[in-house]
């Protein structure tokens, strides 16, 4: 007869770990390097019902049954929500609108300002100072002043002078 040797492989010490394991599933921590199963059947057939007390069951029954004033609450609460958001949504609205009429206007404001400077540049560079000079002294009979015709005066906070000659008094 072959004698049969009890070996100490892994597996052994894994079954012989499960099987403290589930000795001591009790215990707050578990030795081994498997989980051990639970049978959660056997727990719950083994637990007690418990009976609940009148009063219990008269307050489970309030909080599962809603009242007329409780529906008419929360239907007003309800109506109230959907105002306040659909407001916002409208006033949302009104000022993406109002972005972009303002934007509008800035765009317009913005080419018309360019289109302003263009024709100002336009005509500034049309001007011909030596043509303005030789009309000036030419035909109107303008010349250059004088060392004995320029008066300084200093102004004292007002934004124009009025000019009278000593021979109009």
């Amino acid at each position: 007869m072959a004698q049969t040797r009890r070996s100490t492989t892994p597996t052994n010490r894994i079954n012989y770990s499960q099987s403290t394991a589930r000795k001591k599933a009790q215990s707050a921590y578990i030795y081994g390097n498997v989980v051990p199963k639970q049978d959660i059947r056997r727990q719950i057939e083994e637990e007690p019902r418990k009976q609940l007390s009148n009063e219990t069951r008269k307050n489970r029954d309030k909080a599962r049954h809603m009242s007329f004033g409780y529906v008419v609450f929360l239907m007003a609460a309800l109506c109230a929500a959907g105002m306040i958001l659909i407001n916002y949504i409208q006033l949302q609205s009104e000022l993406t609108n109002k972005i972009k009429t303002v934007a509008g206007l800035e765009s317009e404001l913005n080419n018309l300002k360019l289109s302003n400077d263009e024709e100002y540049n336009r005509i500034i560079s049309s001007i011909d100072l030596e043509e303005i000079k030789r009309i000036a002294i030419g035909e109107l009979g303008m010349t250059y002043a004088k060392e004995g015709q320029i008066v300084t005066y200093a102004n004292a906070g007002s934004d124009y002078m009025r000019r009278v000659d000593e021979n109009s008094n």
